[in-house]
């Protein structure tokens, strides 16, 4: 098995910039939420922010944005609370499991295999 190469996270320095310092990410971005962009980049606007919006013209995952961008995922979500305090980016949180209450009760589920086995 080949060992694995050490993940690069960038030069310290870049990603001190990008963030403007700020260490703590937005937490109410998990990996698989949705983010689009609901303005075009303006002029003057960071280089990551206005990247951001070009990518997420249709939904783009946190986690595909981080890839896209090359940097870490607690970057992209500071950057990504930047874009929706201001309005230019929504995002569409994943539907949460149902509930084992909600699901069709087993029996059921097991007259139909049946039913559908005898066809």
């Amino acid at each position: 098995m080949t060992p694995r190469k050490p993940v690069d996270t960038g030069d310290p320095d870049r990603l001190y910039t990008v963030t403007g310092g700020r260490s703590r990410a937005d937490e109410s971005f998990d990996l698989v939420t949705l983010i689009v962009s609901e303005s075009a980049p303006t002029p003057g606007m960071q280089s990551e922010h206005a990247r951001i919006l070009e990518l997420c013209e249709h939904p783009v995952a946190v986690v595909e944005i981080a890839a896209e961008l090359g940097l870490p995922v607690t970057v992209v979500r500071i950057l990504l609370g930047d874009l929706l305090d201001t309005g230019h980016i929504t995002a569409r949180h994943p539907r949460a499991a149902a509930s084992v209450a909600s699901l069709p009760d087993s029996a059921l589920l097991q007259e139909v295999l049946h039913g559908l086995r005898n066809l």
